[in-house]
């Protein structure tokens, strides 16, 4: 399955935090390195926009020999719905969001393995965040989300990209992937702090395991009880 890796250097809260240093490379660098170890994707490809801004993003991107995608900077559905057209497009994809360096393989691989497994439209782990917020994962079907792009003109949804498929589960067969016991921590990030918690474990983790994942920074964690950052989310968005 391919997966759109939506970027931006404009973040309201903290711009340029893609390209923030983490265990001496940048922040979306890491990432994509997380996201080539999942069994069950095909490639990557960087979503980012047409603004001047961007154009480091771009550089660093294709210098990594990842594919870029250049699209509009407020319509977020219409870059993607452009980046997936000029891959083919697939039947199905992924979406996935460049604050989330902490993305794990394994938990990639699940929702892709339920997705396609029970054959959904729309597939996501969201609900409840059973998972630390930062290892969201959504899969897709193309021509669910495109009859979505069709359809709705409403700003939240060209913005955020999938809420009109998971409001109209009358029109879309729906896939969910919980974890039990649930973790309700905050694992992405938007503000200075979030970037610290995230810069602090990679510092501890990366040079003794470069592919740690979920139960390794639960470890950390438990042994840096300060240093966590509690994320009490309601259920049932995504």
């Amino acid at each position: 399955m391919l997966a759109i890796l939506q970027a931006r250097m404009s973040s309201r809260r903290l711009p340029g935090k893609v390209m923030r240093p983490l265990a001496g490379a940048p922040m979306i660098g890491r990432q994509i390195e997380r996201l080539q170890r999942a069994k069950r994707l095909d490639g990557v490809v960087l979503a980012t926009s047409t603004d001047a801004s961007d154009d480091p993003l771009v550089d660093y991107g294709q210098g990594l020999g990842v594919q870029v995608y250049r699209g509009d900077l407020d319509d977020v559905m219409a870059r993607y719905h452009g980046a997936l057209r000029a891959a083919g497009p697939p039947a199905h994809f992924l979406r996935l969001t460049a604050d989330c360096p902490f993305a794990d393989p394994d938990v990639i691989d699940a929702v892709i393995a339920h997705h396609l497994g029970g054959d959904f439209d729309y597939t996501h782990n969201s609900p409840g965040w059973t998972f630390p917020k930062g290892l969201d994962v959504e899969a897709c079907r193309f021509s669910a989300f495109d009859h979505a792009f069709q359809t709705t003109h409403d700003p939240y949804d060209r913005e955020h990209v999938t809420p009109y498929l998971y409001r109209h589960p009358d029109q879309f067969r729906i896939g969910v992937v919980q974890r039990s016991p649930a973790l309700r921590w905050r694992w992405t990030v938007d503000t200075r702090e979030d970037y610290a918690f995230v810069a602090a474990v990679y510092a501890d983790l990366y040079p003794r395991k470069p592919d740690f994942r979920l139960d390794d920074i639960v470890a950390w964690q438990d042994a840096h009880p300060g240093a966590a950052l509690p994320h009490e989310v309601p259920g049932g968005a995504a």
